[in-house]
């Protein structure tokens, strides 16, 4: 290209004095910050002057060994010179000093996890400098001491507890118990000592000069977008590491220049209720920092909270009234103008107001669907412009128990959040006790090394569920998420030894029957009892999920095989059952002997003799489930897992399994050693049984026909079953397994003389299936997308095993997510692109869903929208947050076609 065509990438944009370069829409360059500090200048509101170095400088100092761009000192320079020239100061300058700030500002919102610098530019000349033009000595070592700290932590990468060890002794020197009580000279003696302990750590003294002090912290800026608490907080919010983090240069306010300055954190609304009311804290004579550290007990911000809290120092109304009343309305016109709750830092400089950042403010669950409610209802914002302000995923905090944020935590281990919700219980370390404490009313936590289909018992009894090994979408989570237990998993730290009946964890030993609590929103195991608050779902809730559905195209089904799981899916607002694994109804233990003796039997006719002792069982299930369901359509899968997984392994177990049914011990081993494979996830499973031993399908199929005749002849509104077949790869075997289930269907049909509609389909989860979709679409009336399978069958991952090393995927930028987690698009998404639109070609009406763990996931939703899907399917306690996801899909691809 040539030179004189190429444009040049502008690295700094300037804010301050009533105009800025840039505006709130800048988001993705400027960062958040930088973009609102640039649109409250504009606004003419009184933001201090600055500049923003961009997310581009971020972006392009990592992807060159760390360098920065060529041309970026020359525009910082340039920007600083304007800086000077709007506040009058000089930076560097020993008689008129200007003292920056620098900030982080990534274009996500990430509260406290990137670095800051105060005051920046003061040195032993400065400092002097600044003392005689505010007239106040004190003022200007107390700047000049909190720098010193902050710049030596994050810059220098000093300890900062060792700076607070020297701040105490002199405080216990001077027998002061608070930082205000401290005199200019006793500032500068912490000011020496903090400089001597510099030098000592370092082996040089801390740096003078104001401009190595300036771009040491611009590094540290750019370095902390790198830190273990942004990278971890980054892969909880999904925020990606290529967006990189702007610098926000500031020239400084102070708020500690007496009895007329302050600092504080102001929220339009109340971020934990999401009431309209202002909301937050304030310190007279301090820095922002103080607020947060914690050092000093805040003040209210109005009269009235001071009140309600029982406080005795002044509100921010009392002590500055005439600065709240012009606070008060810079607030409002913030809210308005950005028709959302704001959160807002803010400093006071002797009696005159500074806004130094206003961002839409983090919420909970609750008060994000308050404050989108009364938004509408103030009609700041429309009914759809409500639904897309809520996140999906945080309806979680509402749809189970959660741990009441005033409680103590004593956290004992962390793993990763798998379920949602909290509960209480004693430890038990294996399901059966589980089931016998459980059952009779106690309150327990199953804690596993992992858990299998077997213990599916034990983990409804327990309250919660915790597992050393497994990641979020083990066979512990799935099945927790399904019956909203709450689940933590591959609590790795958690050493047990379920023979002793102990665990070890963090040098302490927890035995059976002491108490613990988890949070699965967090993934936190703690000791003891910790306080609960129960969820709520009228109100504010129910008025924003009603216009979610007044929105929304995809149908929102459930995963669910259990009454209690059906019934809990049809409150939460499910139009149907998208998929019932049969195979957690046959470890029932009044069904497992007779499962176990048709396993065990040496031909067909004793399989079919074990088998009619099933079927009365599963039609019972089955009447239960499509009467729960009142006419709503019903996926159900037949029987899918290897039979291996029905019997006993070890010896003491098929002993004892023995003992208690009566069948032969010998056998029993001798079968279970003949039906291990060393792959079963691709082994004998799916439909291969049903083609193995069409006996079994065809019990089930007799079970669902004869249980929709039973409702239907009951007057009850007339079921709608599918009959799903699981793990097909052919035509050929579609063609068979539909020919095996409408010989039983009309069979009963005709027996019981009542005409029953059903549906027969397949769940696509093998890459084939998907290629091949046309020819499957011939027999299969309905596609369901299995995509925990198809996901494993795709990549070559045991979604089980991979959380062993998907972590260093993600960190090494390989993975952008877990895709068990959310859909890989690319892949598994393409596969699910081809057998739509292949199966839509050979059979226009087939009805296609999904019904994986990403059934639940709004990215994956969205992604299942653009596609064109029929209805997703999700666990119960996640119907909510897919009715929701739909319904921004929905909106978002409107927004597309306009």
């Amino acid at each position: 290209m040539p030179a004189e065509t190429m444009v040049k990438t502008r690295w700094v944009y300037a804010f301050g004095g009533g105009r800025a370069d840039g505006d709130a829409s800048m988001k993705n360059l400027l960062g958040g910050k930088g973009a609102n500090l640039a649109e409250m200048s504009s606004l003419g509101l009184p933001v201090p002057p600055g500049f923003t170095i961009t997310t581009e400088a971020c972006t392009h100092y990592y992807g060159n060994s760390k360098q920065y761009p060529a041309d970026l000192q020359g525009e910082v320079a340039a920007a600083l010179k304007v800086v000077e020239q709007q506040t009058g100061k000089a930076f560097g300058d020993a008689a008129n000093p200007l003292l920056v700030s620098v900030r982080s500002g990534a274009r996500a919102s990430m509260p406290g996890m990137m670095d800051t610098v105060l005051n920046l530019g003061l040195n032993d000349q400065t400092v002097e400098g600044l003392a005689k033009l505010a007239g106040d000595r004190r003022f200007a070592f107390d700047s000049y001491r909190r720098f010193i700290q902050m710049y030596s932590n994050v810059v220098l990468d000093l300890d900062h507890h060792m700076f607070e060890e020297i701040l105490d002794e002199h405080k216990e020197r001077l027998d002061v118990t608070v930082d205000t009580a401290l005199s200019a000279e006793d500032w500068e003696a912490v000011v020496r000592d903090y400089k001597k302990a510099v030098e000592t750590d370092l082996g040089h003294p801390f740096p003078q000069d104001p401009q190595a002090q300036l771009w040491g912290a611009i590094g540290a800026v750019f370095a902390s977008w790198m830190n273990d608490r942004a990278k971890f907080y980054r892969r909880m919010h999904d925020i990606p590491e290529s967006w990189g983090t702007a610098v926000n240069v500031q020239s400084m306010v102070f708020g500690n220049m007496g009895e007329t300055s302050a600092t504080g954190v102001a929220f339009t609304r109340n971020p934990s209720t999401g009431e309209n009311r202002l909301y937050g804290e304030f310190l007279i004579n301090a820095q922002g920092e103080d607020v947060v550290a914690g050092i000093r007990t805040p003040q209210a911000l109005t009269r009235i909270a001071r009140e309600e809290m029982g406080e005795k120092s002044p509100s921010m109304e009392e002590a500055l009234p005439d600065v709240f009343v012009q606070f008060k309305a810079v607030v409002e016109k913030l809210e308005k103008h950005y028709r959302d709750m704001q959160d807002i830092e803010f400093t006071v400089e002797k009696g005159r107001l500074y806004m130094l950042q206003t961002r839409n403010g983090k919420r909970t669950a609750k008060a994000a669907l308050k404050v989108a409610v009364d938004l509408a209802s103030e009609k700041l914002i429309t009914r759809e412009e409500a639904v897309m302000r809520v996140e999906p995923s945080s309806l979680d905090q509402l749809l189970h128990p959660t741990i009441d944020p005033a409680s103590n935590r004593e956290v004992i281990a962390t793993g990763l959040p798998a379920s949602p919700g909290a509960a209480t219980g004693k430890i038990v370390f294996t399901a059966a006790e589980a089931e016998i404490q459980g059952g009779s009313a106690g309150a327990v936590i199953l804690v596993r090394e992992e858990t299998s289909p077997e213990d599916i018992r034990g983990m409804d009894a327990a309250r919660g569920i915790v597992t050393a090994r497994g990641g979020m979408t083990s066979h512990a989570a799935v099945v927790a998420r399904g019956m909203g237990r709450p689940c933590v998993s591959g609590a790795g730290e958690i050493h047990i030894d379920a023979k002793a009946g102990e665990m070890r964890t963090r040098g302490r030993t927890f035995r059976a029957g002491d108490v613990i609590t988890i949070d699965g929103s967090t993934g936190e195991v703690l000791s003891g009892v910790v306080k609960m608050v129960e969820p709520e779902l009228s109100g504010d809730f129910a008025t924003l999920m009603s216009w979610a559905d007044g929105v929304r195209r995809l149908k929102v089904r459930a995963n669910a095989e259990t009454a209690v799981d059906a019934k809990t899916a049809r409150q939460f607002g499910a139009e149907g059952i998208g998929l019932c694994r049969t195979e957690h109804m046959f470890f029932d233990p009044a069904r497992i002997a007779a499962v176990r003796e048709m396993i065990l039997a040496d031909d067909e006719a004793g399989r079919r003799a074990a088998l009619a002792k099933i079927l009365p069982m599963q039609r019972d299930d089955f009447v239960e489930l499509f009467g729960i369901m009142e006419g709503l359509p019903v996926t159900i899968r037949l029987l899918d897992p290897p039979l291996h997984e029905f019997l006993p392994h070890t010896e003491e177990d098929v002993a004892a399994v023995a003992a208690a049914t009566g069948l032969d011990a010998a056998k029993l081993l001798r079968r279970a050693q003949e039906l291990h494979e060393v792959n079963p996830m691709l082994g004998h499973r799916g439909c291969r049984l049903g083609v193995s031993y069409p006996e079994i399908y065809e019990m089930q199929v007799r079970a669902i026909i004869e249980a929709a005749c039973e409702v239907a002849a009951a007057g009850r509104p007339a079921p709608i079953p599918e009959i799903m077949h699981p793990l097909v790869a052919k035509g050929e075997e579609m063609k068979f397994l539909r020919q095996l289930t409408d010989r039983v269907a009309k069979q009963v049909i005709a027996e019981k003389g009542r005409e029953i509609e059903y549906a027969v389909g397949t769940m696509i989860e093998l890459p084939r299936a998907a290629i091949r979709a046309a020819d499957l679409a011939e027999n299969a009336e309905f596609f369901s997308f299995g995509t925990n399978d198809l996901t494993q069958t795709t990549f070559g991952i045991s979604r089980d095993d991979s959380g062993r090393f998907l972590n260093a995927y993600i960190e090494k930028g390989i993975f952008e997510k877990d895709p068990f987690v959310s859909l890989d698009q690319e892949g598994v998404g393409d596969l699910i692109r081809i057998a739509a639109e292949r199966g839509r070609a050979a059979r226009p009406d087939v009805k296609l869903g999904i019904c994986g763990e990403h059934g639940g996931d709004p990215a994956s939703i969205r992604f299942c929208e653009e596609v064109g899907l029929d209805y997703v399917s999700c666990s119960a306690y996640r119907v909510p947050i897919a009715r929701l996801a739909a319904a921004q899909a929905a909106i978002g691809e409107r927004e597309k076609d306009r």
